[in-house]
């Protein structure tokens, strides 16, 4: 029980954390100063969420999201977030892409070299099924959290931060909400697909409780580290390389493969999710639908998607708090549609 409530902790954590929450772009753009009670209110809900999510999977024996999407939003709203969630999976990953492809120019490395090596990987991944996720996140989430808890553990010393300074000035605690919200559609898309392998309760009780109390700690560290030096911040398009020009290149470059880690895992899952979601309506190996599906992303790479995330997240993030709604009072909302 353990073992596979790590293992569907480790698989959250991953599809969680890409490289705008690991480079601290996304936290910096939600929180910053006085958000104490907004990170511990996030880990509490996001805790409450994955329990919902994962307990709908268990009790559905689901491979793929649709049927949870059914139950946590209303048959009537199920398409609208049906095509949503494909779209957001799709354009993640096409970012995540892209980002390998950026990372492999910061060593010098050809932009398409970067690009299709994720996409070997990626195809090499899904050879054993959507086990192969599993296995692998295994592996690199006790790295990739490990590293990133001992940098800012590290700056924290370093720097003699205090973590509870200001912790009677809370005025941003609103951002719990949608900073919430924005990560939960991916994960209704990537647990709903695990249902079938979810064998008890307690599985879900350790997935969900481990995964938001480690995302709300690292969170927390995170955000009161770019405290220190947010007059910094405008000068780094990365905020954790804010943190690292304090310490030796061999820690940043460390820290840029743990980055490309981070990338790697959002892109697994997206295409996860995606997968999943086909795989009823085409009959081939699941390895040979992740590889034509990004053969077709490959080319959209090169589209400039700062146009497409301007229109389409804000409606993303209402769309959103409707869902993070509902997951938080979903034996209410339950209980109502039952009676309708």
């Amino acid at each position: 029980m353990l073992r596979a409530g790590l293992k569907w902790m480790f698989l959250i954590i991953g599809t969680t954390i890409g490289a705008g929450y690991a480079s601290g772009r996304e936290l910096w753009q939600f929180f910053g100063h006085e958000s104490g009670l907004a990170i511990l209110l996030f880990a509490v809900f996001f805790t409450i969420s994955i329990y919902v999510i994962l307990n709908l999977s268990f009790q559905r024996k689901s491979t793929d999201y649709l049927p949870i999407l059914r139950d946590i939003v209303g048959r009537k709203l199920t398409g609208v977030y049906d095509i949503m969630i494909f779209l957001y999976l799709c354009t993640t990953t096409v970012v995540m892409i892209a980002g390998s492809g950026a990372t492999g120019q910061a060593f010098n490395f050809s932009y398409w070299w970067g690009v299709f090596f994720i996409v070997i990987v990626l195809i090499l991944l899904f050879l054993k099924d959507i086990n192969g996720i599993l296995s692998i996140n295994q592996l690199i989430l006790p790295l990739l959290l490990g590293g990133l808890l001992y940098i800012l553990l590290l700056f924290t010393f370093d720097q003699e931060l205090s973590l509870f300074a200001h912790w009677h000035e809370q005025r941003n605690w609103t951002a719990a909400f949608p900073f919430t919200a924005l990560n939960i559609l991916p994960l209704i898309a990537v647990l709903g697909a695990i249902g079938n392998k979810i064998h008890s309760k307690g599985e879900i009780w350790i997935a969900c409780i481990g995964s938001g109390a480690i995302l709300g700690v690292i969170s927390y560290v995170y955000n009161n580290s770019l405290i220190q030096i947010a007059d910094e911040l405008l000068l780094y398009e990365i905020p954790l390389f804010a943190i690292l020009k304090h310490y030796p290149f061999a820690m940043l470059v460390f820290m840029s493969i743990l980055l490309w880690f981070a990338i790697f895992t959002t892109a697994a899952a997206g295409i996860m999710g995606i997968v999943t979601r086909l795989k009823k309506y085409v009959n081939i190996p699941l390895w040979l639908l992740v590889m034509v599906i990004l053969l077709i992303m490959v080319p959209l790479t090169t589209l400039g998607f700062s146009t497409l995330i301007t229109y389409i997240y804000p409606i993303y993030g209402l769309l959103n708090l409707y869902v993070l709604t509902r997951l938080l009072l979903y034996p209410i909302w339950n209980k109502m549609d039952k009676r309708v």
